[in-house]
C-alpha cells in the first residue's frame, strides 16, 4: 500500500479530482503515517514546500476515519495576516470534506465570533493570545468548548520557540489538554532550523506519544542566483531598484520600519509603483497593499520580516535585501519566496548601504554555503510567564487553589526547569503585593492586579511582551497605522511631519488622552519613529565576518564595486590574524579590542572593564576604550579575564538591548535579576573565545 492510499478515500478523491494534483510532494508523503499514528512531529520544508497540506491532509483523514466531532483541531499562527491568508485555502479543503473552518483573532468582528461560539467549527485558526482570550472569556464555557480538541498544528513554529510566546503557547496547550482529558497531538511546521530535534522535544514537551522530525531529502540541483552590491545609501538603493528588473514583481526586505518608509518614499519619487507592509500599518492598509501587489506585475513591495512568514503575495520574480538580515534562518525564509514558478530559480540581491551590513551579507552567505543555520534557543527561566499563567488560571477557573496550579501547567517544560520553591515564592510574592488575593485558600486577582492588568477586560494580560507608547494615526476616519509617540516630539515650531504607508503626512491634531493623531497629506518629507535597541549577532556570524576579512578566496556574486570595497576593508584589517583577538592601541591612549564575538559577550566585557578608561562602549565586533588610564593595567586585566572561568563573566543588567520582562510587577527584584542573568548567559561564547590568543598592537591612529 502506498502512503497516499493510507489517506481516507474522500481525501484521495478530492486530491486527484478536485485539486487535480498528479501526486503528493515528498514531505506530504512522509508525514501521512506518523500523523495517522498520532505522533508529535516537526515538519521541515522550505517556504512554499507544501507544509500546510502535509499536516492538514492526514489530520482531515483522522477526523473522518475516527469521526471527530466539535472543535477538534487548533491551527496556530504567529501573525494575524498569515491566519487570514490560510483561511480561504483550509476552508476550501474543509468544504470539500464536509468540515468547517473558522478564524478568530483580534480583528474578527464580534458577530463572527458569536457565530463561532454558538456553532464551533471543526478547525479554528487563531493566535496564542486569542486562544487565551477564549479560555478566560465569560461568553464561552471552555470546559465544553475545548473538550473535543485532539490535535494542534503550529505554523512557523520556530517563530514561537525562540521567545516567550512559545512558553505562553505551550502553557495554554497544557491547559487545553487538561480540559480535553487527553494528550493533544502536536505538529509544528517550519523552514530549515539548526536544531530540529531540540525543537521537536520543545514542542512535544512531556507528552508520551512518539515524536519525530520529518525532513525528507529532495533533489534540487538549481543553484540560486545571489548577488551582493555596495550602494552606500538608501537613496542609491532606490535608484538601483528603479533601474533593475523593470517589468517584474520585486519584494524588498528592510530590517526596520523607519527605513521601509524611507525607501518607499524614495522609490515613489522615482516613479516606481511601490507598496508598503510592516507591523505598524493598519490591517486595511496592509491588506490593500498586499492585494494590489499580488495583482500587479511591474511593481515593488517594501516590507519588514512580516512578509517573511509565508504570507501569499502571489508569484514573485525577485527578492531584494537592503543590507542583510542577522541570521541565516531569516535569509532562507526570504530567498524561499522566489523560484516557485516552473522554470524560475530562487534569487536574492543584497544592496548594502553600510559597511557593517556589507560584511554581514558576506558572512551570512559563507555560513549558508556550509549548511549552518542558527539553533533555536528557547529563553531560560520563564518565571514571569508563570506569573501570567497563574493570573490567567484564576480568571479561567473563577479562582484556583494554589496546590492545583501544578496540575494545570506544572508539566510545561519551561516551568519544570525552575525549582518548585521558586515558583511557590512567585505566588507568595503576588499575594503579598496585592496582585493576587486569597480568600479561604482560593486565589483570585487582587486589587493591585485589577489596577495593573484589569483594563479592557484584562486584555493587557494576554500578550507576553511589553508595548512601547504608540499613537494611532488617522486620516479622516481611515486608520493608517501607529507610530511611537516620540514621532511628535519636534523642537522647531510647526506641526509634526511623518511618513506612514510610504506617504508623507502633516499632523493636524493630537488627542493625547486617547493616543490618536489626525493627519493630512503633505508634499513635505517627514520621518516616523519606532524605537529598537538593535539585534545582537550570533557568535558564529561575527566569527564569519572575521573570516571574510582574512580570506583570499574569491567571493562569488560580488559586483565590481562590492569587490573593491571588500579589498579595501581587508587591507584596513590587514593586522587581523586567524585564531587571535587583538587590542589596537593608538598614541593618544585610545584602543579597540576586536573580539568578533557578538554584542552580548562584548557588553559583558565592557562592563567589567568600564573602570579602565573614560568611556568604554561595545558593539557586535569590538570594544572601544576612550582615554585609557593605564594601558599596562588594561592589558593585564584583559589577560586575566580571558584566563578566568566562564561563570565569572556576567552581562550588566543595564544594557539597552535587554528586553524588559512583562509582568515584572509580579516578581521580586531578586527573581527578576535571576531570570535576566539566566537569559543573557554568555558562558558558551566566552568558552569559545577564550581558546583564541590575545594579542596587543600599537598603531599610529584609528
Amino acid at each position: 500500500m502506498s502512503e497516499f492510499d493510507k489517506l481516507h478515500p474522500a481525501i484521495q478523491h478530492h486530491i486527484v479530482n478536485s485539486l487535480g494534483w498528479p501526486g503528493l510532494r515528498p514531505l506530504q508523503e512522509a508525514t501521512i503515517q506518523p500523523i495517522l499514528d498520532g505522533e508529535h512531529a516537526i515538519l521541515l520544508a522550505p517556504t512554499a514546500g507544501g507544509k500546510t497540506e502535509a499536516a492538514s491532509f492526514p489530520i482531515f483523514s483522522r477526523m473522518l476515519s475516527e469521526n471527530w466531532t466539535g472543535l477538534s483541531v487548533l491551527y496556530i499562527c504567529p501573525i494575524k495576516a498569515l491566519l487570514n491568508n490560510l483561511e480561504e485555502r483550509l476552508s476550501y479543503y474543509g468544504h470539500l470534506l464536509g468540515r468547517s473552518v473558522g478564524v478568530w483573532h483580534g480583528d474578527i468582528s464580534a458577530s463572527r465570533k458569536a457565530k463561532i461560539i454558538a456553532d464551533p467549527p471543526d478547525i479554528i485558526l487563531t493566535t496564542p493570545e486569542s486562544l487565551e482570550v477564549m479560555l478566560v472569556s465569560n461568553r464561552i464555557e471552555h470546559h465544553t468548548y475545548f473538550s473535543n480538541v485532539r490535535s494542534v498544528i503550529i505554523d512557523e513554529v520556530h517563530a514561537f520557540a525562540g521567545d516567550d510566546r512559545g512558553w505562553h503557547l505551550l502553557s495554554v496547550l497544557e491547559r487545553i489538554s487538561k480540559i480535553s482529558g487527553r494528550e493533544i497531538q502536536r505538529l509544528g511546521l517550519s523552514a530549515t532550523v539548526g536544531n530540529p530535534d531540540l525543537l521537536c522535544d520543545w514542542l512535544a514537551g512531556n507528552c508520551s506519544a512518539k515524536r519525530s522530525v520529518i525532513n525528507p531529502l529532495t533533489e534540487n540541483n538549481v543553484v540560486p542566483d545571489i548577488k551582493v552590491d555596495w550602494v552606500g545609501s538608501v537613496r542609491n538603493a532606490a535608484i538601483v531598484i528603479s533601474r533593475l528588473h523593470r517589468g517584474e514583481k520585486r519584494l524588498v526586505f528592510v530590517d526596520s520600519r523607519s527605513r521601509v518608509e524611507e525607501l518607499a518614499m524614495e522609490l515613489r519619487g522615482l516613479g516606481v509603483a511601490t507598496y508598503v507592509s510592516h507591523s505598524c500599518l493598519s490591517l486595511d492598509e496592509r491588506r490593500s497593499a498586499e492585494e494590489a501587489f499580488s495583482q500587479g506585475s511591474n511593481c515593488v513591495i517594501v516590507a519588514t520580516s512580516t512578509l517573511e512568514l509565508g504570507i501569499d503575495v502571489g508569484d514573485l520574480d525577485r527578492v531584494i535585501q537592503i543590507d542583510a538580515p542577522f541570521t541565516v534562518a531569516s535569509f532562507l525564509q526570504r530567498i524561499g519566496r522566489t523560484g516557485r514558478r516552473a522554470g524560475s530559480s530562487r534569487n536574492c540581491l543584497f544592496l548594502a548601504t553600510k559597511e557593517d551590513a556589507f560584511l554581514r551579507s558576506i558572512a551570512l552567505l559563507a555560513l549558508w554555503k556550509i549548511g549552518f543555520v542558527e539553533p533555536i534557543q528557547p529563553p531560560a527561566r520563564p518565571t514571569h510567564i508563570y506569573a501570567q499563567q497563574v493570573m490567567a488560571l484564576t480568571l479561567q477557573e473563577k479562582g484556583i487553589i494554589a496546590q492545583d496550579i501544578k496540575s494545570w501547567i506544572g508539566n510545561m517544560p519551561g516551568f519544570l526547569q525552575i525549582p518548585d520553591e521558586d515558583l511557590s515564592a512567585v505566588v507568595e510574592y503576588m499575594n503579598s503585593n496585592g496582585t493576587l488575593h486569597s480568600d479561604s485558600g482560593i486565589l483570585g486577582i487582587g486589587r493591585t492586579g485589577e489596577r495593573t492588568f484589569g483594563q479592557k477586560n484584562f486584555m493587557e494580560l494576554f500578550s507576553v511582551f511589553t508595548s512601547p507608547p504608540m499613537i494611532k494615526v488617522f486620516h479622516g476616519k481611515q486608520e493608517l497605522g501607529e507610530v511611537h509617540q516620540l514621532t511628535f516630539a519636534v523642537k522647531e515650531d510647526g506641526p509634526s511631519l511623518l511618513t506612514l504607508g510610504g506617504r508623507s503626512w502633516k499632523t493636524k491634531y493630537i488627542d493625547w488622552p486617547r493616543k490618536i493623531a489626525y493627519v493630512e497629506p503633505t508634499d513635505m518629507r517627514g520621518r516616523s519613529q519606532w524605537l529598537s535597541a538593535g539585534q545582537p549577532m550570533h557568535f558564529e556570524m561575527c566569527q564569519a565576518i572575521a573570516d571574510a576579512l582574512l580570506s583570499d578566496d574569491q567571493v562569488n556574486g560580488l559586483s565590481s564595486r562590492s569587490q573593491r570595497l571588500l579589498e579595501e576593508l581587508q587591507e584596513e584589517f590587514g593586522w587581523l590574524e586567524k585564531g587571535k583577538t587583538t587590542l589596537l592601541i593608538d598614541v593618544d591612549g585610545n584602543a579597540n579590542w576586536w573580539t568578533f564575538s557578538g554584542r552580548l559577550l562584548n557588553a559583558a566585557f565592557s562592563g567589567m572593564l568600564a573602570a579602565e578608561a573614560d568611556k568604554v562602549v561595545s558593539d557586535n565586533l569590538c570594544i572601544t576604550f576612550s582615554h585609557i588610564y593605564n594601558i599596562e593595567a588594561l592589558v593585564i586585566k584583559i589577560k586575566n579575564l580571558m584566563a578566568g572561568e566562564s561563570e565569572a563573566i556576567n552581562l550588566s543588567l543595564e544594557e539597552e538591548f535587554i528586553q524588559e520582562l512583562k509582568f515584572s510587577e509580579c516578581l521580586s527584584q531578586r527573581e527578576i535579576d535571576k531570570e535576566i542573568l539566566a537569559r543573557y548567559s554568555v558562558g558558551r561564547d566566552f568558552t569559545r573565545l577564550s581558546k583564541q590568543v590575545f594579542t596587543v598592537l600599537h598603531v599610529a591612529s584609528m
